[in-house]
């Protein structure tokens, strides 16, 4: 009993802990952590002006996952001081665990 339990954990840690978002710096600058519940996830670009602060590679998220993986990437971006990320590609592919959910994008900040 005691080594399903502990198989299952480790299933379930797996799963969970494969999901990652990757920012890659190519603004100049530093600008203060802003609030992620603030960040906005966009589509397109904005009528704003901005500035880039890097860009966003978010992978290994379940198909059902699309919240999370937004959430995860406005956690990320925050760091930077980004107000929003510009999500140029997003999708679903087949992975090592079976279907999973991918995005890529820049993080940005209004002037």
């Amino acid at each position: 009993m005691r080594a399903r339990v502990l198989a299952l954990g480790l299933v379930c840690w797996l799963l969970v802990g494969c999901a990652e978002v990757d920012i890659t710096k190519t603004g100049k600058g530093f600008y203060n952590h802003t609030d992620p519940n603030e960040v906005e996830i966009l589509k397109t670009r904005p009528d704003k002006p901005y500035v880039e602060l890097g860009t966003v590679t978010a992978t290994r998220f379940a198909p059902s996952e699309s919240a999370k993986m937004h959430n995860a990437i406005r956690d990320k971006s925050a760091a930077l001081g980004a107000t929003a990320v510009i999500l140029t590609e997003e999708g679903i592919v087949r992975g090592g665990w079976g279907m999973e959910r991918w995005a890529t994008g820049v993080a940005i900040r209004y002037k």
